[in-house]
């Protein structure tokens, strides 16, 4: 038995001190409002996206997980960039399928047929 209140003492005493050290603990009283974070270090708006900028791309914790503004407009970006250079690529493949086949065409040998 007297352990029991020794338990309930101790308890009481606990729960009394925490609340105290949260309400009244502070020379302003309350605890200061906090800003909501928001997404610092987006990615770079003056150039394109590389590697490292995505392995560095952090989110910052919402009620439920991550802001969902925050990681569309990231996405957004990332499939608008990867879009562009996908566009490049074709086009650069392209030229260079046409300049090998400008190529063959002037390294031919020419024929008996094109002598005559």
């Amino acid at each position: 038995m007297f352990m029991f209140l020794f338990l309930v003492v101790a308890l009481v005493v606990v729960v009394g001190a925490v609340t105290l050290s949260v309400v009244g603990g502070s020379e302003g009283g309350a605890l200061p409002e906090v800003p909501p974070e928001r997404l610092q270090d987006s990615l770079p708006p003056d150039r394109p996206v590389h590697r490292g900028d995505v392995e560095t791309l952090r989110f910052p914790l919402a009620l439920r997980g991550y802001r969902m503004a925050d990681v569309d407009d990231a996405l957004g970006r990332l499939g608008a960039e990867l879009s562009e250079r996908d566009a490049r690529i074709a086009d650069l493949e392209d030229a260079l399928a046409g300049a090998r086949a400008a190529q063959a065409t002037s390294l031919r040998k020419p024929s008996e047929e094109d002598h005559r």
